[in-house]
């Protein structure tokens, strides 16, 4: 097996013993039933946490959940299940840093073959692993944070019985991320595309005895369906006009492709304009972009480390890897990136503005990932590309560093995520409370952390961009900088600081066991050091040197970015003050001033509590027409139409008209005479009375 081979497909073969060592210690539970129902002894009480409301903004929290562990016993083997898949994952991810090294630094790129995919006439697509430098970033982020992520669960899942399927679950989804990112092909990629939406429905239902879980599951995988109808759209398109879907014979074809016309709905369009619309589309479902961005706080109700590993390394990374992957037809054209740049830009101040009021720990930081991957695409849309791929890649450490920290506070505080029902905890989670003030220091952009580098530099690609919606980027994105800085620090003031609003889960709370902290404490170093280290590979001046051909962009934005004015380098860092400042102010000096605001602008408040209203307003234009018709088809189309007229009607009077007919068959042969003469009487009459013609 070859060191990409390997990469690829040792996941794989951990989720498969995973799954096996589930699925016997399942049959062992029920030998008399079927291995499914394994699943549902020892049912989780994963109900929600009832609290009062605290006057604290005045309003009540709707969805905050307990996140609680089943007391059971465990299932035979869940020790192997744990220990095989997560050194699995820590081998493929000590093989990805040797590959970054190999391909970024010293260019060893090239295209493995792995087998014959699908032959269909003109179709023929082989299963191979594209090796450059765009998949070793990515091969970097989702083995290291998946490896984390496993170690990270075996503590944080140690009380639940059914670990082997959990751990199997991850496993699974890291493959389909891996098979996804080194794609040489759309069709690859499709089938990765597709796979990660699977294990992610897996693992937010994960779960599945709370109906709430199973809600969120089915709310992901059919908004994903959404964005991947667009997806497929464009693949189909592609392969239309190019004749393949192979990477390098479409990027051949983009100058040819960019110059034709599309008839669509009576009108002719742009071919690849168009088709990098549709393309963007299934990134708009995958990467929760504004319109398709209502399953990802969903998705909270899967247990924490599902949450870290969907928001930092797949699932939602997915889509902007595509737009990097494609980005030689994305740069030829421009009005799809400028729609790119819109949607991006908006999304980043919608979850930002979202984020500032809501109370559930998890739900902030999730509002925060959908923030975040606005800003990656603002640099995807002004064609600064590195740029975006340097944010995800130094976004990934310091958001699962706060998604698995907030696990630890969640664990500490017996499943409580109300922050509204913490304080105080620096004292009793000490070690944790540096943790989370590290990655919320990577987040706002404090200098020389992570993301100081990585955001800052896409506020200077937008504000340097030619795109016609640039000066709309470079603003959403400044502001952002500010809303995130607050509700950041907004997070750690009322969870960490001040007093205990809970005094019998504040005195309960202890320090996490040291296999969660580990992860933690190396996902902190990255937070810290990931900027530095790499800013001249992705937004320096070796960024040829590093990308090579993995990646088309006008080497002009960079240039033009090291040549902006000062204060338009200073204003994100301004901006990250403010913000703090800011919540200070509001949440340690004076914290009666929120509570009076959210009274005085109770509309306002309630708008942003409530998400601007986007899943009322989906419920009201969408769900329920469509739930309407659709009983009007099952009661009146299926139940009155075709069972009245069929099973129910024509086919029941047969039934009855054929048990009255037996009934004549009685055997006796006086009966059988009689209705001899009456046959005879009736034939004698007819001829009697119609006489001759």
């Amino acid at each position: 097996m070859g060191l990409f081979h390997a990469i690829v497909f040792l996941p794989l073969i951990g989720a498969i013993i995973a799954g096996l060592i589930a699925l016997a210690g399942a049959r062992a539970r029920h030998p008399g039933g079927s291995a499914a129902s394994g699943a549902e002894d020892h049912a989780h009480d994963h109900g929600p946490h009832i609290h009062q409301p605290l006057p604290e903004h005045g309003a009540v929290i709707h969805d905050t959940h307990d996140e609680s562990h089943t007391e059971g016993p465990p299932a035979a083997g869940s020790r192997l299940a744990e220990i095989i898949t997560a050194g699995l994952l820590m081998i493929a991810a000590g093989l990805s840093w040797y590959a970054f090294v190999s391909v970024g630094f010293q260019g060893n790129t090239a295209r493995i073959a792995v087998l014959n995919f699908i032959t269909s006439g003109d179709l023929k697509i082989d299963w191979a692993i594209r090796v450059d430098s765009l998949t070793a970033v990515m091969l970097v982020v989702v083995t290291t944070v998946s490896a984390l992520v496993h170690l990270y669960s075996i503590g944080y899942m140690a009380d639940d019985p059914h670990r082997p399927r959990f751990f199997s679950y991850l496993s699974l989804f890291t493959f389909f991320m891996l098979s996804l990112v080194t794609a040489d092909n759309l069709v690859q990629m499709f089938f990765g595309w597709e796979g990660v939406g699977l294990a992610s429905y897996l693992l937010i239902g994960f779960w599945y005895q709370r109906p709430s879980a199973n809600a969120a599951a089915i709310k992901a995988f059919v908004v994903n369906r959404v964005g991947d109808f667009g997806f497929a759209i464009g693949i189909f398109a592609l392969f239309m006009l190019a004749k393949s879907t192979d990477f390098e014979t479409i990027f051949a074809a983009g100058p040819s492709i960019a110059g034709r016309n599309i008839h669509v709905f009576g009108h002719d369009f742009n071919a690849l304009t168009l088709i990098c619309l549709a393309l963007f589309m299934g990134a708009m479902g995958k990467s929760a972009q504004l319109f398709l961005h209502t399953w990802l706080p969903d998705a909270m109700e899967g247990p924490t480390p599902v949450s870290a590993l969907i928001h930092a390394a797949t699932m939602v990374t997915a889509g902007v890897f595509m737009v990097a992957r494609l980005s030689p037809l994305f740069e030829m054209a421009p009005d799809a990136q400028t729609f790119v740049m819109f949607i991006g830009a908006s999304t980043a101040l919608f979850a930002a503005t979202v984020g500032l009021v809501q109370n559930d720990i998890k739900r902030i930081i999730a509002y925060s990932t959908c923030s975040q991957l606005g800003y990656m695409f603002v640099a995807m849309g002004a064609g600064a590309y590195s740029v975006g791929m340097f944010h995800l890649f130094t976004h990934a450490f310091f958001k699962a560093l706060l998604f698995l920290g907030s696990g630890s506070v969640i664990l500490a505080m017996h499943h409580e995520q109300d922050i509204r029902n913490m304080g105080g905890l620096w004292r009793k989670i000490p070690f944790t409370y540096a943790m989370m003030t590290i990655g919320t220091l990577a987040l706002t952009g404090f200098p020389l952390f992570a993301g100081y580098f990585s955001k800052d530099a896409i506020i200077e690609a937008a504000f340097v961009s030619k795109n016609p919606m640039a000066l709309y980027g470079f603003l959403c994105t400044v502001g952002a900088a500010g809303l995130t800085s607050f509700y950041s620090w907004r997070l750690v003031f009322k969870t960490f600081h001040g007093k205990p609003h809970d005094h019998h889960h504040y005195e309960a709370a202890h320090e996490s066991p040291k296999v969660m902290l580990i992860p933690l404490a190396v996902l902190a170093v990255g937070a810290v050091v990931a900027g530095y280290l790499f800013k001249d590979v992705f937004a320096g001046h070796h960024i040829h040197e590093f990308f090579r051909d993995s990646i088309r962009q006008d080497e002009g934005i960079i240039d033009a970015m090291h040549h902006i004015a000062p204060w338009i380098g200073f204003l994100p860092t301004v901006m990250m003050v403010v913000g703090f400042l800011v919540a200070y102010l509001f949440y340690i000096r004076s914290p009666q001033i929120p509570v009076n605001l959210a009274r005085e602008h109770d509309v306002l408040y309630r708008f942003l509590l409530n998400k601007w209203y986007f899943d009322e307003i989906y419920d009201f234009i969408i769900v329920r027409p469509l739930l309407w018709i659709g009983r009007l088809l099952w009661k009146g189309g299926d139940g009155w139409l075709i069972d009245g007229f069929g099973p129910n009607g024509i086919s029941a009077r047969v039934l009855d008209a054929s048990r009255n007919v037996v009934r004549l068959q009685t055997g006796y042969l006086y009966h059988y005479a009689f209705a001899m003469l009456i046959g005879a009487a009736a034939l004698i009459t007819w001829f009697s009375f119609a006489g001759p013609h």
